[in-house]
């Protein structure tokens, strides 16, 4: 089981910044891919981001590619999202995800909100 805690959501005003934290409960191996997904009033959950914990290699939605980075601490169990430019289109609950590979499972954090405002 693994239990993820969200933190750094907030109010901002267009064009600024924001960092989401997200800390594993337990130890995230190379079974995990990691990732961020969003969910808007009145629409369905989205993908954001993601992390490859083996490879660290990196994948984004178009929509927030070359604003968004996603980065992780090994030693931490942490994965980050830092978010750059942002627009009041990514006003929306962030969901931290814990995949597992061998499994195909899926953990939630409990959201965090970010509210763009223009």
């Amino acid at each position: 089981q693994v239990q993820l805690d969200e933190s750094g959501g907030g109010l901002v005003q267009t064009g600024g910044s924001l960092r989401l934290s997200c800390a594993a409960s337990t130890r995230i191996n190379s079974n995990y891919v990691m990732g961020w997904f969003r969910q808007a009033p009145g629409k369905e959950r989205e993908f954001v981001a993601r992390i490859n914990w083996r490879s660290g290699i990196t994948y984004y939605a178009d929509s927030v590619k070359d604003r968004f980075t996603i980065t992780n601490n090994y030693a931490k169990d942490t994965v980050y999202l830092q978010m750059n430019s942002l627009e009041p289109e990514d006003t929306a609950v962030y969901y931290c995800n814990a995949h597992t590979l061998i499994s195909d499972y899926d953990y939630w954090g409990q959201g965090t909100q970010v509210t763009v405002s223009s």
